[in-house]
């Protein structure tokens, strides 16, 4: 298991990832974000995203999976899906 000092963090909450799938944020708050690559290029000898889908969802294991998400987007790499969802999530835990 890791540790809290090897988690990577971005803007103060926790990024996870498993295959395709990146969570970001903490499941202990109201709301987390997930972002699902779609899509990949190959460049050279790495896999870039070409196509991302981001939601905004929240935590109550209480909800059907559809009846979670609050927003969704679909945008065209990681880095704006990274962001937009950074700017989500602080409106989302912030009351906004």
């Amino acid at each position: 298991m890791a540790d809290k000092s090897s988690t990577l963090m971005y803007k103060g909450h926790p990024l996870r990832r498993k295959d395709n799938l990146i969570y970001y944020g903490s499941m202990a708050d109201k709301y987390i974000i997930m972002i699902q690559v779609t899509s990949t290029t190959k460049s050279g000898d790495l896999e870039i995203a070409d196509k991302v889908h981001l939601e905004l969802q929240l935590t109550d294991p209480d909800l059907k999976s559809r009846d979670r998400v609050v927003k969704k987007s679909d945008l065209p790499d990681l880095f704006s899906a990274i962001d937009m969802g950074s700017i989500w999530l602080m409106r989302a835990l912030s009351g906004k």
